[in-house]
């Protein structure tokens, strides 16, 4: 009886460690997102030209390219809305290049969007970065994927981190 308790309690365990495994392998890489502060450049990307906030966001890119990005609350905190930006798109940067770039989607005047999209990136993307970038102003869209407002792998600045 203990030997057969002993035994379902092992196969119990192998099996969670191999359902683990298996989602774990599905998401090649998760982030949260943060808003952009004027005068950085990412991968020859220039950040948008005021500073941005986020509520919420992440980024989920899996090994086959499938890229998920959900976004609440990203606006300009001056204006309370993403002001002019009517539209954002994704670009995926690899190591110190931009690897590919998500169709644009429309974002609300609460600053929320969701983009789904299956992309072509190298595997493994070392260094992995999802910039998310105006595409369009007033209803306008742009000809070229804009600056980037937003992107993950950030860490904000605490007053925490000013002590010294």
């Amino acid at each position: 009886m203990k030997i057969r308790a002993a035994m379902a309690i092992i196969s119990c365990f192998v099996s969670c460690l191999f359902a683990v495994s298996t989602v774990a392998d599905e998401i090649g890489f998760l982030s949260p997102i943060v808003g952009s502060n004027p005068g950085v450049t990412i991968a020859g990307v220039k950040s948008g030209g005021a500073p941005w906030v986020v509520s919420h966001g992440f980024a989920v890119l899996n090994d086959e390219g499938r890229l998920r990005v959900d976004l609440r609350g990203l606006i300009l905190p001056s204006v309370g809305t993403p002001g002019p930006v009517t539209a954002v798109d994704a670009s995926v940067v690899c190591g110190d290049a931009v690897a590919a770039t998500t169709d644009s989607v429309l974002l609300s005047v609460d600053g929320n969007a969701e983009i789904h999209a299956k992309l072509q990136v190298p595997s493994p993307c070392l260094g992995t970065i999802v910039l998310i970038r105006a595409a369009a102003f007033n209803g306008t869209p742009l000809a070229a994927p804009g600056p980037w407002i937003a992107a993950t792998g950030l860490v904000k600045d605490s007053d925490s981190n000013h002590d010294n």
